[in-house]
């Protein structure tokens, strides 16, 4: 039983949302499923396979090695960090500039982010955020006292950020700028030349540019997402990027929880000590198992991405009409919802209690608003009413940016998108809003 705390909370453990993704499972469960009508779950971004068997195996023999129980170094175990660096040479091209000692890794790249902020900014500082953003990093934030600054983004451009209105939102309290691609949650990958474009103003303003990398394995396009690591860049690499990647999603592993910080090894110097204090070292037993194997995976990450890119294509073409695809990519596709008086956040919530069909509405990934511009959280039972329902409809057009919805591709496999698909064009019409 709930009682009342005898002492106080910190302000950003206070103002800081909580975690969404727990929201929406909050709505599957009040699904009630049938045989023939199970929960189809296209919401937290979770590899829909596991990883190959030898690394079940390898793993399962680190677990047991005596070796695996004792402490690592700070910036984990060296046989996978030079795994790592000979990866991304196949990644970015022979040019790639890489040393062991420009890698850390942590407890996943949430940890990663966490400990590069921790080591950039004070409170009160400004971080510049793309939006839609990916809230973890939004409460990361927060929760040092640092504002993010949204840099808002639209379905005209296919959610890519714009360097002209980046620099506009620069102040003297910026301390660095922040993308993810292919992103989180639209889907969007950023093309090379943009990417080189928001690397080029940072470097004008002395500002760190702070990329997330999580899904550039399910780039392909046969090409490196960018040239920042060249070997023949006109700018070294080092003096303002920042690249941070998750071992979660290329390799089907995200409770090992084992990610990267791949940067100067002089700010990887001022970021010891923080890592030391947040983990001691990352999660020993995967690292000594992936570390010989990281080579021999490469086929298997390629044909995930060849099976993502197909199922992205599937539901695409399955999407009923109304629905919309703004962008996709990634793990992700960002969707325009057909009904024109009603928020992303009561669609999503509607296809989970009632359909069937869990996912994540754009509202999880900006700035909350004010109690009262999205629908309310019902009493017990009246979701059952299609007269509550009803009620969340309004006379005018609800904002643009209120209309979209991320749906996870990876999750699920192609006959689970096409039940989806099927499921959406029978709401068009028994939903009964306007469309």
């Amino acid at each position: 039983m709930a009682s009342a705390l005898g002492f106080r909370l910190s302000k950003g453990a206070l103002t800081t949302i909580a975690p969404p993704i727990p929201k929406a499972y909050e709505w599957a469960a009040r699904y009630i499923p049938k045989p023939n009508l199970p929960l189809l779950d296209m919401s937290q971004g979770v590899p829909g396979i596991p990883p190959p068997a030898e690394v079940h195996s390898a793993l399962g023999a680190a677990a047991s090695s005596t070796t695996s129980f004792g402490y690592t170094r700070w910036d984990g175990e060296p046989t996978l960090r030079q795994a790592l660096v000979d990866e991304m040479k196949v990644v970015y091209g022979p040019e790639t500039d890489l040393e062991m000692a420009d890698v850390a890794l942590t407890s996943g790249c949430n940890l990663a982010f966490v400990a590069v902020a921790m080591s950039l900014v004070d409170a009160g500082d400004e971080v510049i955020l793309p939006v839609p953003w990916y809230f973890n990093h939004q409460m990361a934030l927060n929760l040092l006292g640092v504002k993010p600054v949204p840099l808002f983004t639209s379905p005209e451009s296919g959610f890519l950020p714009s360097v002209a209105e980046c620099k506009k939102l620069i102040t003297p309290k910026t301390r660095a700028i922040v993308l993810v691609t292919p992103n989180n949650p639209t889907g969007s990958t950023y093309p090379p030349s943009l990417i080189a474009s928001f690397a080029t103003l940072a470097r004008e303003h002395n500002l760190p540019l702070i990329i997330d990398e999580t899904y550039r394995d399910f780039i392909t396009t046969g090409s490196p997402p960018h040239d920042l690591f060249s070997r023949s860049a006109i700018n070294p690499w080092r003096h303002t990027f920042i690249h941070l990647f998750s071992f979660s999603k290329s390799y089907c592993l995200p409770g090992h929880r084992l990610g990267a910080i791949v940067a100067s090894p002089t700010l990887l110097q001022s970021i010891k000590a923080i890592l030391d204090t947040l983990q001691i070292c990352p999660p020993r037993p995967i690292q000594m198992a992936l570390g010989p194997l990281l080579p021999s995976l490469r086929p298997f990450i390629s044909d995930t991405a060849t099976q993502i890119e197909a199922r992205h294509k599937l539901f695409k073409d399955k999407l009923p009409k109304g629905w919309k695809v703004g962008a996709q990519g990634g793990y992700f596709a960002f969707v325009r919802h057909p009904w024109k008086g009603v928020t992303a956040e009561d669609v999503s919530r509607r296809l989970a209690v009632r359909v069937g069909v869990v996912t994540l509405p754009a509202s999880f990934f900006m700035e909350e608003k004010p109690q009262g511009l999205v629908g309310g959280q019902p009493a017990e039972g009246e979701e059952e009413s299609e007269d509550y329902w009803g009620g969340l409809e309004r006379e005018e057009e609800v904002q643009e940016e209120d209309r979209w919805i991320r749906f996870s591709v990876a999750n699920v496999d192609d006959r689970k998108v096409e039940l989806v698909c099927v499921r959406l064009a029978k709401c068009v019409d028994e939903f009964g809003w306007r469309v």
